[in-house]
């Protein structure tokens, strides 16, 4: 296949005949879902679109090294080669090259000005200026975030140069019903032009046109995207995907929680650590995401639901509060649950983390449970507990919780769903 055909093949030219044939210069685009979903993947994607028309191309990294960045270029173009293949890649590959800067930031050094300085160094590398812009790990909460977005898009406006960005989603977020761009959007709604949404389903990512230039869900476009690379999935595709395409959703708790983690780690899984501000017993340090406090107040629950629902009391302490909200935010994003503990006689699950399993029920997520006493499985039918084999990890995004009092059978129950799911291949210890 040649170049001019892969672009035929990709989700943006698709999307394209949706707004309008395109963003166009000097508009923004915003990438929006929650953490985790693959909001730099379809940035990268974004990005190579374009470079594949022969524009030149920007790509500003808050937060992350421009290696990283490189690198996930490189794996996705590989990616794409090798779906349609593109005759002569390794001309292809050198010829985008020399059209792409990536710049690197640290989160807290990006501004108007960091992108004039950023677009002088494309100048003078290059001898061009961009055609596109795109920037990831913007802070869209950060005091003062509307006057800068607004410089920010006056200068891709100066330059003629279409703008995308990513932001980050709160979990559960209704997409559905969308108010015009998701959080942390909203409050400066009316400097996007575009809005696009990632929802996790099962092993594809669907992307959903929520704003199209002042129209709210102006178009019913649904796109099924691979979930590792967010590229357009071919019919028939059954995404089929590498353990490194799953991310295991926890608080990093010891325990079962730091047994989970440790599997996904030999694995090869991305993961995922929910806390917050001033914990100080996290035991897994591998991909932690610290919840703001706007976040932690999306999972804010109350003692009387709680004793309504788990049939005892959690001590009223700000501590204990922030741990049930981060464990809202864990099974929220979740696909499904896998937890390990005990059941107890009124159908709820022991100790704090019964608190997920609570979650996964009321949101009707399929939940698994492997009670320790018992040494035996358990999944919820709707209406109580029934055993079953031992599980297979299905959905690309699933919550690993469970006591802190982990047994020898408890630790070989997570062994054994890692080996099932993925099989015995793991990295060596």
């Amino acid at each position: 296949m040649l170049r001019k055909e892969v672009n035929f093949q990709s989700p943006l030219r698709i999307l394209a005949r949706s707004i309008r044939g395109g963003l166009g210069a000097g508009n923004l685009g915003a990438v929006i879902a929650p953490v985790g979903v693959g909001k730099s993947a379809c940035l990268v994607q974004i990005g190579l679109d374009i470079l594949l028309r022969e524009k030149p191309l920007l790509h500003v990294a808050i937060g992350r090294t421009v290696e990283h960045v490189s690198a996930l270029y490189d794996a996705l173009f590989e990616d794409l080669a090798d779906w349609v293949d593109l005759a002569d890649r390794g001309a292809v590959r050198e010829s985008i090259g020399h059209l792409r800067l990536i710049q690197s930031f640290a989160e807290a050094a990006f501004g108007p000005q960091g992108l004039d300085e950023a677009v002088a160094a494309f100048e003078t590398h290059l001898e061009l200026e961009p055609a596109a812009i795109l920037v990831e790990g913007f802070d869209w909460n950060a005091q003062g975030c509307t006057p800068a977005l607004t410089a920010i898009k006056a200068s891709a406006r100066r330059l003629g140069a279409e703008l995308w960005m990513t932001a980050r989603a709160p979990p559960g977020y209704d997409v559905e019903r969308p108010e015009t761009v998701a959080p942390p959007c909203a409050s400066c709604a009316a400097l996007v032009d575009v809005g696009l949404f990632l929802e996790p389903h099962g092993r594809e990512v669907k992307l959903r046109l929520v704003k199209d230039f002042g129209e709210t869900c102006a178009a019913d476009v649904h796109l099924s995207l691979h979930s590792e690379t967010l590229r357009l999935m071919k019919d028939g595709d059954t995404a089929q995907v590498p353990a490194r395409s799953f991310t295991l959703l926890a608080t990093g708790s010891a325990g079962a929680e730091a047994e989970f983690g440790a599997c996904a780690e030999r694995w090869g899984l991305r993961e995922v650590n929910f806390t917050f501000p001033g914990r100080d017993d996290v035991a897994r340090s591998r991909g932690l995401v610290e919840l703001s406090e706007d976040e932690l107040k999306l999972g804010e629950v109350s003692s009387a639901y709680l004793r309504a629902h788990m049939h005892r009391s959690y001590p009223d302490t700000p501590a204990m509060h922030r741990v049930l909200q981060a464990i809202w935010h864990q099974v929220s994003a979740a696909g499904e649950v896998f937890s390990i503990g005990a059941i107890l006689p009124d159908k709820t699950a022991h100790g704090g983390t019964g608190w997920a399993v609570e979650l996964a029920r009321h949101w009707g997520k399929p939940v698994h449970l492997f009670d320790q006493e018992k040494e035996r499985w358990f999944g919820w039918n709707g209406r109580d507990w029934v055993e079953e084999p031992p599980p297979l990890i299905t959905r690309d995004r699933f919550a690993g919780t469970g006591t802190r009092s982990l047994s020898d059978e408890g630790k070989a129950a997570i062994h054994v769903l890692f080996e099932r799911s993925f099989g015995s291949w793991r990295l060596p210890d």
